[in-house]
């Protein structure tokens, strides 16, 4: 018997409990659904949380469907844009996904899952069916959207490509009789079009459960490789141990929340709480023996301050460079981090970033080619700087 309240744990909303537990008493494994578009190689923490949970279900007994939306990710989900995403070929779109099975399988286990690509009935659709499909839907409902109404009264365009994405994640949910769709919470209009499918092709309706979006380093927008707020399960275990260290104290409350279902413990110093955090985190997704290294080095670099045998990340600079560009140059090429001109600036003039073990201070101070040194680019992260 599954216990439900461990598979409602962490969801931001499941539409309804009530449905879920009598899908439960039904005396067989149910069918849940996660659906992912591989418009990136690369999976981050932000899409961990809704594997876990599907991975949550497998534990329970039940099968894992996961929809690698071959055809669905050359539209993009429009969920949450404020503007058109770019549109990727199907062969783009095939490269990013064999990685992205590979990673979901740190996840998930490889021998109960069901890895279904959505081309298998999309390619095949005559533009008669595509039109049958789209007579389902109004083009209020689509409208009804936040994104899309937003995006309206902002005077932005909405493609029309854009508006198939739903119909088409919801005929997902009908091709493969879904018992449950998992998603973010920006999915769940998506979702309710899946629902909605079923019922007119006389299958029962899936039900709903959504998880929190997580946010990205910068703890204000969602984590996203395009932004350059994302922790990758790919990320080697310093880069990782590091990224998550450098974290705001407010973020790490929602991280423990949202990653690990905890709260910060009672009377826990916050960085002794940061330094746990970045520790599970990393032995999750590599080993405890390397989660542990990555936190000797950590404390090696910035506890004890002997920057100088500290394995740091090599940046050669192009010329003299100043400060500032150093920081935003070194910040994305090291750590895969976009920082601005303008946040490299306020690191420096609050004396977070030093040379040689000195502040910078001044914002105008530039770096004279050929000096090699360590360059502290904020409270965690520094990088050697070379010829």
């Amino acid at each position: 018997m599954s216990d439900i309240s461990f598979l409602t744990r962490g969801c931001a909303k499941v539409i309804s409990e009530q449905e879920l537990a009598a899908k439960l008493q039904l005396g067989r494994p149910l069918r849940i659904k996660l659906g992912v578009d591989p418009t990136a190689p690369d999976i981050h923490l932000g899409h961990s949380i809704a594997l876990y949970k599907l991975r949550d279900f497998q534990d329970q007994g039940h099968d894992a469907i996961l929809i690698i939306g071959d055809f669905t990710a050359m539209i993009g989900d429009p969920s949450g844009r404020s503007v058109t995403r770019p549109q990727l070929t199907h062969d783009q779109v095939l490269s990013n996904a064999k990685s992205f099975q590979e990673q979901a399988f740190k996840i998930l286990d490889r021998s109960r899952a069901r890895i279904v690509f959505n081309g298998e009935w999309f390619e095949g659709m005559s533009f008669e069916e595509v039109i049958k499909l789209n007579s389902r839907v109004t083009l209020q409902q689509m409208l009804v959207r936040e994104d899309f109404r937003s995006r309206l009264d902002k005077g932005q365009p909405i493609r029309a490509h854009e508006i198939q994405y739903p119909i088409m994640q919801g005929w997902d949910s009908v091709m493969v009789k879904a018992d449950v769709e998992l998603g973010g919470t920006d999915q769940l209009f998506n979702i309710m079009v899946g629902r909605d499918l079923q019922r007119e092709e006389g299958l029962p309706q899936q039900v709903a459960m959504v998880v929190p979006i997580l946010e990205g380093l910068d703890g204000h927008q969602k984590m996203s490789k395009s932004l350059g707020n994302y922790v990758a399960l790919t990320d080697v275990p310093a880069t990782m141990f590091g990224k998550i260290m450098s974290i705001s104290d407010e973020l790490m409350v929602r991280y423990y929340d949202v990653l690990l279902h905890e709260s910060i413990p009672d009377g826990m110093h916050p960085m002794e709480a940061k330094k746990s955090l970045a520790h599970r985190i990393t032995a999750r997704f590599h080993s405890e023996e390397l989660a542990q290294s990555a936190l000797e080095d950590f404390n090696t670099r910035f506890s004890s301050k002997d920057l100088e045998s500290a394995d740091l990340p090599v940046f050669v600079p192009v010329g003299a460079r100043d400060f500032i560009s150093l920081v935003v140059e070194a910040s994305a090429a090291c750590f895969q981090t976009t920082r601005s001109r303008s946040d490299a600036r306020r690191l420096i003039e609050g004396g977070s970033v030093q040379w040689r073990g000195a502040k910078v201070g001044d914002s105008k101070a530039s770096l004279p080619s050929g000096e090699s040194g360590i360059l502290k680019l904020d409270k965690t992260r520094a990088v050697r700087i070379g010829t």
